[in-house]
Formats: structure tokens, sequence, C-alpha cells
């Protein structure tokens, strides 16, 4: 069985900080940051136990070539990919909302709107609609960025009031999110897909907005597969998703939700490399690329030594 890679605990030159997230380990420097994808997954905000090999390679690189793509619209924080699993880039001082935007009533938005509410983060919604229908015009549903737990549904009104962001600034941020997004659902039809909805995370740096983070990928995105899409939604059938909601769904099957108590279920070697196989099928189908699978005998060393490498050319 091929290894996946779970964590990193490296030590750099004049490294200053470190953190590690849910699936990103982070290395800060004084005007940079180096971002390391493992592949560890996550799921109702719990790590699972086991890596999935390639994992990080996906998303790293989908990440990639979408901030790429919308560089035009908006600067990025990515300056150079020196491995298959690293970014390095901008260190920026981030914005304490998560920019969602949705152009389809589906996930939470859904679950909401089922339950009889027809305002979501402060944005009014019409009667009649029904799971999975495509919105009259894309809305913006802005979170909390949370340290610890959930992030929270939040309106821009209440941003405002609470000073989390200035009028200014969220004006543009709600601009480059429409824009991204439009952007999104482009290439998103180029290849059969419909971006349902997504995230964005801003920073900013020298007073300009920076793009932070990933984008479009399937751990921060949802997509449908256009063909068919509109006879299932006919036939009130659920639609064909490209997400990590697969991984969801097995656990669902398997008794755990993340709730006290619960056990997570036991991750075989065959549950682990359906996983993997299925993240290579979301990037070839996400990107219409060819996935190569980068040799992952001795990965740590093969991260640390090219991050040194940027780091000795710096």
């Amino acid at each position: 069985m091929i290894q996946g890679i779970k964590e990193t605990n490296f030590s750099f030159p004049n490294q200053s900080d470190f953190y590690r997230g849910k699936v990103r380990d982070i290395y800060f420097f004084s005007d940079f940051l180096a971002m390391v994808a493992s592949d560890r997954i996550s799921a109702f905000d719990v790590v699972l136990p086991r890596a999935i090999p390639y994992k990080g390679q996906v998303l790293n690189q989908i990440a990639s070539k979408f901030l790429k793509a919308t560089e035009d619209i908006v600067p990025n924080w990515i300056q150079t990919t020196p491995d298959p699993n690293v970014s390095i880039g901008l260190k920026c001082k981030t914005y304490p909302v998560e920019m969602v935007i949705r152009g389809y009533l589906a996930g939470h938005a859904w679950r909401e709107y089922r339950l009889g509410k027809r305002k979501i983060c402060g944005v009014e919604m019409p009667d009649g609609l029904k799971e999975n229908d495509k919105l009259p015009h894309p809305i913006i549903t802005p979170t909390t960025k949370a340290k610890e737990g959930h992030d929270e549904d939040i309106s821009r009104e209440e941003i405002l009031k609470q000073g989390l962001v200035s009028e200014r600034e969220y004006k543009q941020l709600e601009k480059y999110t429409q824009a991204i997004f439009k952007r999104g659902t482009e290439l998103a039809a180029d290849q059969g897909l419909i971006l349902v909805d997504t995230k964005y995370e801003f920073g900013h740096k020298d007073g300009e907005i920076i793009l932070i983070d990933e984008i479009h990928t399937p751990d921060s995105s949802r997509y449908f597969y256009k063909e068919g899409y509109e006879e299932r939604q006919r036939n009130n059938e659920k639609q064909k998703q490209l997400s990590k909601e697969f991984v969801r769904q097995w656990l669902i099957e398997n008794g755990f939700q993340g709730k006290d108590g619960q056990q997570i279920p036991e991750m075989t070697d065959e549950v682990v490399k359906s996983i993997s196989d299925r993240y290579i099928e979301l990037f070839e189908k996400v990107t219409g690329d060819k996935f190569v699978k980068h040799p992952t005998q001795e990965i740590e060393k093969r991260i640390e030594n090219n991050i040194l490498g940027y780091l000795n050319k710096k």
C-alpha cells in the first residue's frame, strides 16, 4: 500500500513560526510562507486517522491551476510551487470572514431553506424553490472564520456593524467574489460541470487585497455534472455531484457524523485506495489534465529538500 504523508515536522533556517491546520502544515518566514498540502483528510470537522495518498498533490495542483487562471481578476498569494505538495507565497493579514458564494440552492443553504427560512445571511430568498434549483442570481452568504469549532453564518450588515471589514474593502471583496465565481463557472462549464457553490478567502498586504488559500478544489467547492442536470431536477432525483461528499456519505453509512460517542469506522487499505482513486478522478475531471503521480517514496525528504532549494535561492 502506497503511504500518504500524514504530517511534517521540519525546522528551516530563518523560520519564524509554524501552524498545523486540518489538512495543511504552514511554515512562516519573515515576509512569506510555505504551505504543505498533506494527505490528511477531514470530514465533520474531524481529521480521519489515515492519510490518503496523492490527495495533497491533487489539492495543491488544482488550487495552483485556478489561482493562475484568475490572477487577472485579483492578485493572489502564490509565488511558486517548488514541489507537487507545496506552494510558497505572500504572508498576508487575513480578513476574519470567508466569502461563500452560491449559484444553486444546495447544502447548508438548502437545509436552512427547508426549515422555512427565507433570509440567509441577510439575503432574501424567493418562495417555491426545491433542492439544487438554480438561484435567480449567485448570492454571497459569508461566514465568520472560527479559530475553533464551526464557522458561523453572518450577514453583510453584521460584518460592517462589528467592524470586521471596512465598508470600502467589503464592497471590493464582494466584487472580486462575484468575478472569480463567474470565471470558475465558465471553466467548470468547459469540463461539463456546474460550479454550484464555493468559498474564497482574502487577506491584505501593503494596502492591497490578495486572494489566499485554495480555490475551486473539491474540498472547498461543490460541482454538479452538467449533463442530465435539468432532467434530474424535473424528476426530483439527486444530482450527480463532484466533491468530497462521497467521503461524508461513507462515514454516515458507517454510523459516524462527528457526534460525541461515535467511533470513526475502520479505514481499510481498500477504503483508503478507493478514496485516493476518487481524488485523482476529481482532479482529471475538474482540470481536464492528466494526473501525474509523483513518487511517494521518501516524500517528506523530497518536500523538505524542495523547500530548502527555494530558500537557498532567496
